[in-house]
């Protein structure tokens, strides 16, 4: 009789093991998680304020860093990812055009970071010579972006009607034969040491300690057309998580984090 006890006994605990074991895969099934994979600034210090937010919709917000610019676009389409935050609409639009096999859309805005023109040889483009180097990013739609910006500048003229998708190719006016050194976006602040100037885009100019409002020679204006966005894949922009995001990111609390933090390098777009 007690072996028939001890043997229900056990077969009780047994149950109840199992019984905690399936709440806890519940648990885990039922959690809601969002990851989001981001370059480190300013997109990821954004998300950073982002998290507590998601937290009381009951969302674990992941953030996955990258430090290039085609990464986080492959592993979201993979669905490695939920959703990315460091591109703008024209960036992704050329991606998707070059990658066919990538689905994704812009979910919505969040900021603008207006490119500027870095020098650690002059201190006013006037003073650049003939025949002076500039670094500019290697990407189309980035580069097409610098060569806009020095246009803007006085600096050289594009043919009619190219906007964002101008090469050096385009180049139709360039009276002081500057020389044009096309290299990837996050590696262009290592050439100052090497150029005699430099475009860069403001996430990696901060990341290497340049003040855009401070140390650009000449940067974007707020009427910049290039809002960094938040992309998802087709299909999953009416994700309760997604929507989530959306009203986190555009939240007062975002807004001036943004004013305060970046003074103006960054550009709240909502």
């Amino acid at each position: 009789m007690k072996k028939v006890l001890a043997l229900i006994g056990t077969l009780l605990i047994a149950a109840m093991a199992f019984a905690g074991c399936g709440s806890e895969q519940a648990a885990k099934t039922d959690s809601k998680a969002l990851k989001v994979g981001a370059t480190a600034v300013p997109h990821a210090e954004i998300l950073e304020i982002v998290k507590p937010l998601l937290e009381k919709d009951g969302i674990k917000l992941e953030i996955v860093e990258f430090n290039d610019y085609v990464q986080p676009n492959l592993a979201l389409n993979d669905k490695e990812l939920d959703a990315n935050f460091f591109q703008h609409e024209p960036y992704l639009v050329n991606f998707m055009e070059e990658h066919k096999e990538v689905k994704l859309k812009n979910a919505f805005g969040v900021h603008i970071e207006p490119m500027g023109v870095y020098s650690k040889k002059v201190k006013d483009l006037k003073e650049l010579k003939d025949g002076a180097a500039i670094a500019i990013p290697n990407d189309p739609t980035n580069g097409g972006r610098a060569l806009l910006l020095l246009q803007k500048a006085g600096l050289i003229t594009l043919k009619d009607g190219v906007k964002e998708k101008a090469t050096v190719q385009d180049v139709t006016g360039n009276p002081h034969n500057f020389k044009f050194q096309e290299v990837e976006a996050a590696q262009v602040p290592r050439t100052l040491d090497d150029v005699d100037a430099a475009v860069i885009n403001t996430n990696y100019a901060m990341q290497v300690n340049l003040v855009p409002t401070k140390d650009a020679l000449f940067m974007e204006d707020s009427t910049s057309p290039y809002v960094n966005i938040v992309a998802v894949r087709e299909g999953d922009e009416k994700r309760p998580e997604i929507q989530a995001l959306i009203k986190a990111l555009q939240s007062k609390e975002v807004k001036e984090f943004i004013n305060e933090k970046y003074k103006g390098a960054v550009v709240p777009a909502f």
